[in-house]
């Protein structure tokens, strides 16, 4: 698949909001339990964090396929200042033909360029699909949050997930 990884803007709000909205309604890829509106998705890409990332996959027809953001954890103390916490997305009837992929190729290295040292996400236990992609890009399961979230009355855990990042410190103690 022809594809250019760049980064967002609010004209991208309609198709960001249609992938992630697409996940949201299969109920079992995220914790998000509601629709977002362009309008909403639209002020969200604006606000978006100086420090953060935010890239979408755009195929040569100029259609969103996939999206990954990465914002600053934890912002309110510098202790955290080095990791970042990602959400990955990509159209559900495009997975595995490589959108995830590329996404990760290119918040890595904007990452690095913006002094992260680490990325940290939660994933849905029950998302198999989405634990092994984040295995394949070399992150780690640390643990698993029970009943961390609830929807449709239902407890669903999330696996918590890291990686540390190729140059930075800790990258030899963590990741051979």
């Amino acid at each position: 698949m022809d594809l250019v990884i760049r980064q967002a803007n609010v004209d991208d709000a309609a198709g960001v909001a249609r992938i992630l909205n697409q996940a949201i309604s299969a109920r079992t890829y995220t914790v998000f339990d509601r629709p977002f509106t362009v309008d909403e998705e639209r002020a969200f890409i604006a606000s978006f964090p100086p420090r953060g990332i935010f890239h979408v996959a755009v195929t040569a027809d100029e259609r969103i396929v996939g999206f990954q953001n990465m914002e600053p954890f934890g912002p309110y103390t510098g202790a955290f200042a080095h990791v970042g916490v990602l959400g990955s997305y990509v159209d559900l009837d495009l997975r595995r033909q490589g959108i995830a992929r590329r996404l990760f190729q290119a918040t890595y290295q904007a990452a690095v360029r913006k002094a992260y040292e680490k990325i940290f996400t939660f994933v849905r236990a029950d998302n198999e699909a989405a634990i092994r992609t984040y295995l394949s890009q070399g992150f780690h399961i640390i643990g698993t949050a029970r009943r961390q979230a609830k929807i449709d009355g239902r407890y669903i855990d999330e696996v918590l997930i890291e990686r540390f990042l190729e140059g930075t410190t800790h990258t030899a103690a963590r990741n051979p």
